[in-house]
C-alpha cells in the first residue's frame, strides 16, 4: 500500500534549475524516516541509472555526472524527498523516478519527467 508521487517536472532551458519532489504514503507512519530514499532517471533507449540517495541517517552519495550539480535532501515529518538540479544539461533530459527501500522491499513513483533544451 506504499505509494510514492513525483512531481516538478518539466521543461527548461539548458543552465536553469528545476526542483522535483516526491511524496510518500502508505502504511508506514512518516515511511521516510525509515527507509532509504533516491533518485532514478530513464532516457528514451538507456538503463535506469541511479541519480543520488539519502539514508535515513542523513548521508548521501550522487552518481558522477551530477555531482556538485544535484542535492538530495528529505523532510521525514512531511515524508517527503526533493531533488534540486542545478546548471542542466540536455543529457540530464530522462524521467525521474522516486525509490524507496525498506526491509529489503523496493517501491517506485510513476515517474515525472524533466526536458532540458539546447
Amino acid at each position: 500500500q506504499v505509494q510514492l508521487v513525483e512531481s516538478g517536472g518539466g521543461l527548461v532551458q539548458a543552465g536553469e534549475s528545476l526542483n522535483l519532489s516526491c511524496v510518500v504514503s502508505g502504511s508506514w507512519f512518516r515511511i521516510v524516516r525509515i527507509s532509504v530514499m533516491a533518485w532514478y532517471r530513464q532516457a528514451p533507449g538507456n538503463q535506469r541509472e541511479l541519480v543520488a540517495t539519502i539514508t535515513t541517517s542523513g548521508i548521501t552519495e550522487y552518481a558522477d555526472p551530477v555531482k556538485g550539480r544535484f542535492t538530495i535532501s528529505r523532510d521525514n515529518a512531511k515524508n517527503t524527498v526533493f531533488l534540486q538540479m542545478g546548471s542542466l544539461k540536455p543529457e540530464d533530459s530522462a524521467v525521474y523516478y522516486c525509490n524507496s527501500k525498506v526491509a529489503s522491499t523496493q517501491y517506485w513513483g510513476q515517474g515525472t519527467q524533466v526536458t532540458v533544451s539546447t
